[in-house]
């Protein structure tokens, strides 16, 4: 093995821990990652996320830090230059560190020089060399809108995307597939290779091309959790009577979801272009490969689509995390049920390229487990949402217009603190509970509610998932700083 294997760091945006055909889901169209878990890597079926939007999870996986440590519950608050970041500890360990896709990490005024040598943009002249026509993606191509006063709105459904007679629908995503492919072919052979993918997909807007919009069988479709029940905290309730859904029969639920699926089948696609890219270079046997997700997505459960910024059902917080190591790293490939965090992801990259990162983290290395070993954490964190009176923490310098897509949560946001109270969540493999700060808490027994829809703040082991929330701050309530000041 290499003294520092290369890194592949593919993270599609918002896939949801349960839609992947080797952790038993029937409808999931996931080839290219059930082959690798039965051939070379762990799946974690329980895997979670420690935020359920974008740039606060992703600051916390690229530290190893809980989101409470330096603050980051929003999505305009970002890795600060005193801060640590993976990408940045690779660089600084001599990797040649390749970043194609979305931010959500690092301000972007400051410019991405401290954590890559290259931030991919394709040009018109990679488009036509790929023989790809280039598209500005569904956040900006509008036309599958519905009327500003239907039901389809805010409901996020684009459907099948017309390609215009190509083969492919030439997002963002598709340049940065192509483009990573395009650099492992021609990367630089004196150094390690760390290629970061953050993708946009599945992120809604929820549209996808043929094939992959056909390719799911909808009669494979797991039940969708449709009641909403009591306890339920009320930022839920405000989006479910913004987003307008309520008079979606099953039958459009189905499409959505199946779009959705269709989304993932496309990104298992890619990443199967990826590998095979690495196979034919040479590289595949000494890269470590980890595929995990920032957060997940509703999808329709509970009748909402999208997500929210403070409420921690598993249909948001728990996530794909598979890890493949490179040759030479023990592992048994299978699908494990230990409980793991995105926290961990820093930890088991620091073990694994044998580098000391200098300051306090929170992760646990993952490699035990890929090993073998099947405990790990008897608990997994997750948090998000404000104090009153932070108004810096509503998301964005304005309010947003009724015609902004995400209006139904992000105007709910800036209104009462109530709803987008502060929260903190503490799951365990057969509980979960959620600590709000004005709201009333929440406790679910998982295992004769596991779509978390009555909550149980009388059920005995209350008490224990409170204690242990009090551990998880008392331990990672601060950081100090490794190095000393002098006193004289």
């Amino acid at each position: 093995m290499r003294q520092q294997p290369h890194i592949l760091i593919f993270n599609p945006d918002q896939w949801r821990g349960d839609v992947l055909g080797h952790v038993g889901n029937p409808a999931a169209v996931t080839p290219n990652l059930d082959r690798l878990v039965a051939t070379a890597a762990v799946s974690f079926r329980w895997a979670f996320c420690q935020n359920p939007v974008c740039t606060p999870s992703r600051c916390s996986f690229m530290t190893g830090w809980y989101p409470h440590v330096r603050g980051h519950r929003t999505m305009h608050h970002m890795l600060r230059a005193d801060e640590p970041c993976l990408l940045q500890a690779l660089k600084d360990a001599g990797y040649f560190v390749w970043w194609g896709g979305k931010n959500d990490l690092v301000p972007a005024q400051h410019g991405y020089d401290r954590y890559c040598h290259v931030r991919h943009q394709a040009t018109p002249e990679d488009f036509q060399r790929w023989g790809h026509m280039p598209r500005r993606g569904l956040h900006s191509e509008l036309d599958w809108r519905g009327a500003p006063d239907s039901d389809t709105y805010y409901s996020f459904y684009a459907g099948r995307l017309d390609t215009r007679g190509d083969s492919i629908y030439g997002d963002g995503d598709w340049a940065n597939v192509l483009g990573a492919i395009d650099f492992i072919r021609r990367a630089p052979q004196d150094k390690p290779l760390c290629i970061y993918l953050p993708l946009l997909y599945p992120h809604p807007p929820y549209g996808v091309e043929e094939p992959w919009f056909s390719l799911i069988d909808r009669s494979k479709l797991p039940a969708r959790i449709s009641a909403t029940g009591a306890g339920k905290p009320s930022l839920l309730r405000g989006i479910r009577e913004r987003q307008r859904l309520q008079s979606w029969t099953e039958e459009r639920w189905t499409e959505l979801r199946a779009a959705y699926y269709g989304m993932c089948a496309r990104v298992d696609h890619q990443f199967g272009l990826v590998l095979q890219a690495l196979r034919e270079a040479g590289l595949y046997d000494d890269t470590a490969v980890f595929f995990f997700s920032d957060h997940g997505d509703f999808t329709g459960d509970y009748g909402l689509v999208e997500k929210t910024q403070n409420t921690f059902e598993d249909t948001l917080t728990r996530v794909p995390f598979i890890i493949k190591p490179p040759r030479g790293v023990p592992v048994r490939p299978r699908v494990s049920e230990a409980l793991v965090e995105l926290v961990d992801f820093p930890a088991t990259v620091f073990e694994l390229i044998g580098i000391t990162p200098g300051y306090t983290h929170f992760g646990r290395s993952l490699l035990p487990v890929l090993a073998g070993q099947e405990e790990h954490r008897d608990a997994v964190f997750g948090e998000g949402g404000r104090l009153a009176g932070e108004d810096h923490c509503r998301e964005g310098a304005a309010k947003p217009p009724v015609d902004y897509l995400y209006w139904p949560r992000i105007s709910l946001q800036w209104g009462s603190h109530v709803a987008h109270t502060k929260a903190v969540m503490c799951r365990t493999r057969h509980y979960k509970y959620v600590r709000r700060l004005y709201e009333p808490d929440e406790f679910y027994d998982l295992r004769a509610d596991p779509g978390e829809t009555q909550s149980r703040l009388d059920h005995p082991e209350l008490a224990w998932h409170k204690e242990r929330l009090l551990t998880f701050f008392l331990e990672t309530g601060d950081v100090v700083p490794h190095d000393q000041d002098r006193r004289w």
